[in-house]
């Protein structure tokens, strides 16, 4: 299988992570990376052995692939660029800061033949995976994403920043239409929501109360889905997953085998075949445009609630 040219955009904390992940996928050469900040660029360079490009134009040009890293303010600007230049984009979450740049990228894409994808990394977490086949017709979901001040993603709250991946989680288990969105925040530290609690009911009558937080003392990753037989939970920090089912009058706890992995590797290892064989991925981009729309609304609605809470005082 010939190797897959990619480049990093951005390389931060997270885009470093990127550039030591492509390293080790056997199909992909890590062909070069970019910043604004060409002194980080250099650090990275040096700890991962490639080169680092002065020019982003020129960074596209010798790749087939770039993996977008960027504060989501320039998502849509770099994004376009990469897909008007015929190449294949991974875009890190959130996607962008609308959907109308959103729905303009997937046209772009359309019309030049390639391969976009948004990346939603805890699709790709072992315990995710194990415990999923479990969920048939979800009642009540519970999720909790806490973390400490990250001083990084400060240009976006809580929302576009830590509940969309659980938002995304959501709509993939309950197959139905929202029929109602509730949520409240408050802004802690910075000028956006810091904590965040959505609630979100569906048409079939699931509910979903999804609670984030980036100024917690802790850090929490954790999913509980409720059925009718059962109720599953999910540590997506330490990949662990458990079944808990009824008997008689109390419940059984099951662990369920994980073969625990790097959900970053595996997401990137999927874009890579994704663009090399036109393989399909395991969610679409319409699915992350869904996700997108969602945690918009839940901004929207807290937007409102601060309003109202402001007119008391």
């Amino acid at each position: 299988m010939k190797k897959l040219k990619v480049g990093v955009i951005g390389v931060g904390s997270f885009g470093r992570l990127h550039c030591l992940a492509i390293k080790k996928i056997k199909y992909a050469e890590l062909a070069g990376i970019f910043d604004i900040n060409f002194k980080r660029a250099e650090q990275v360079a040096k700890e991962v052995a490639v080169k680092v490009f002065k020019e982003l134009n020129n960074l596209i040009n010798i790749c087939q692939a770039l993996i977008v890293c960027t504060p989501t303010i320039s998502h849509y600007k770099i994004a376009k660029l990469v897909l008007s230049s015929k190449r294949h984009c991974l875009v890190e979450k959130p996607f962008t800061l609308n959907l109308k740049q959103a729905n303009s990228l997937v046209k772009i894409a359309q019309r030049n033949k390639v391969f976009l994808q948004v990346g939603h990394i805890e699709r790709f977490n072992s315990a995710f995976w194990a415990i999923k086949k479990f969920i048939k017709h979800p009642l009540f979901i519970e999720t909790h994403r806490l973390s400490k001040f990250p001083q990084r993603n400060l240009d976006i709250s809580v929302i576009l920043d830590l509940m969309i991946h659980d938002i995304d989680i959501v709509l993939g288990l309950v197959k139905s239409d929202i029929k109602k969105i509730e949520a409240v925040g408050i802004k802690v530290l910075t000028d956006k929501p810091d904590i965040a609690q959505a609630r979100i009911i569906f048409k079939n009558g699931c509910i979903a109360n999804i609670t984030s937080s980036r100024v917690s003392d802790e850090t929490l990753r954790k999913l509980r889905v409720f059925t009718q037989k059962c109720y599953v939970s999910v540590d997506y920090k330490q990949q662990d997953g458990f079944i808990y089912k009824r008997k008689k009058n109390h419940l059984e706890k099951i662990e369920i085998k994980v073969e625990k992995s790097e959900p970053l590797q595996k997401e990137l290892e999927e874009f890579v075949l994704c663009c090399l064989n036109k393989k399909k991925p395991s969610f679409s981009i319409r699915e992350a445009i869904q996700s997108l729309k969602i945690a918009l609304m839940i901004e929207k609605k807290i937007t409102e609630y601060e309003k109202n809470i402001h007119s008391l005082w």
